[in-house]
């Protein structure tokens, strides 16, 4: 039997579309799976900001409940306060798309669609100055950054493991062009200090810093160092400053590094157009309700 309705005088109704009583157009495929990425990087910004309150905690103990904060480059330098920070906009983005997409609430979903579009942009913009004026970038990471953490290098246990394997890995010694002169910045290698480090660099700039016999390593291989010349020295130590390094390995490796930037960049555009279809799908639920 046909569902279209004759009224008196010949008008004609057309039927009205009828929905099974637990008909959704909220997609539960997408909205679970917005809920279990975000989960997931709830699960790890929580993880970084239980590290970087461990490591923060600890280096106040180290220094008598004192951490010199004074200046941007503090903050920057600061790898502990730097996981606490990452870890909280992690944190806080990633449970704003859980608790979004679980209670289906497109104010939070426009948050953190809107978040991560901001974060896009942000590291397309970096990219795009690194591949089209790499040698600005270097001349403005030297100029900005080498005196500050030649500085700080004896300040922060962190920051010096992290230049020590840093050197280590790319086997480089200071980071700007001076390379292994660079720390004669640092008050402790310094020619004219009263340390017994004078004129000399880390042990993580030395060819052979590990005894092959003892297996110890030896902190006194880079002793006096800064008084031979380049030729010299490099029978030693790595000569080369790491920024440079960095670059020609960037170079080198650029098709893997593309490769995981487009691939990191692709997932975030993926989970945003999730986001947004999840946002219009429960829009046209409520326009159904009401």
């Amino acid at each position: 039997m046909s569902n279209h309705r004759y009224h008196g005088g010949g008008s004609y109704m057309h039927p009205r579309m009828s929905y099974p009583h637990h008909f959704t157009y909220v997609s539960s495929c997408v909205k679970y799976l917005i809920f279990l990425l975000n989960f997931l990087f709830w699960l790890f910004g929580g993880l970084l900001i239980a590290i970087g309150v461990y490591a923060f905690m600890d280096k106040l103990k180290d220094g008598n409940g004192w951490v010199r904060l004074e200046t941007i480059y503090d903050v920057i330098f600061n790898i502990s306060l730097v996981m606490i920070i990452m870890g909280i906009v992690v944190f806080v983005v990633s449970f704003a798309g859980c608790l979004g997409a679980l209670r289906e609430n497109t104010c939070l979903l426009k948050f953190y669609s809107m978040c991560l579009l901001v974060f896009f942009l942000m590291e397309m913009a970096i990219a795009i100055i690194c591949f089209v004026f790499p040698q600005n970038m270097n001349s403005f990471l030297e100029l900005q950054f080498t005196d500050k953490i030649i500085h700080s290098y004896r300040d922060d246990s962190d920051l010096q493991n992290f230049i020590d394997f840093a050197q280590q890995e790319f086997k480089c010694c200071g980071l700007s062009n001076a390379g292994y002169q660079d720390w004669s910045k640092n008050e402790y290698f310094n020619c004219s200090s009263p340390s017994v480090e004078k004129c000399g660099v880390p042990y993580s700039c030395c060819i052979n810093a590990t005894d092959i016999s003892s297996g110890l390593v030896n902190i006194m291989c880079g002793y006096g160092v800064q008084e031979h010349s380049v030729a010299a020295a490099s029978k030693r130590i790595w000569t080369s400053g790491c920024i440079e390094i960095v670059r020609v390995w960037a170079e080198r490796n650029l098709y893997v590094i593309a490769g995981v930037a487009l691939g990191i960049a692709l997932l975030q555009l993926f989970v945003i157009y999730l986001a947004k279809t999840l946002e219009g799908q429960i829009d046209m639920q409520k326009s159904r309700w009401s």
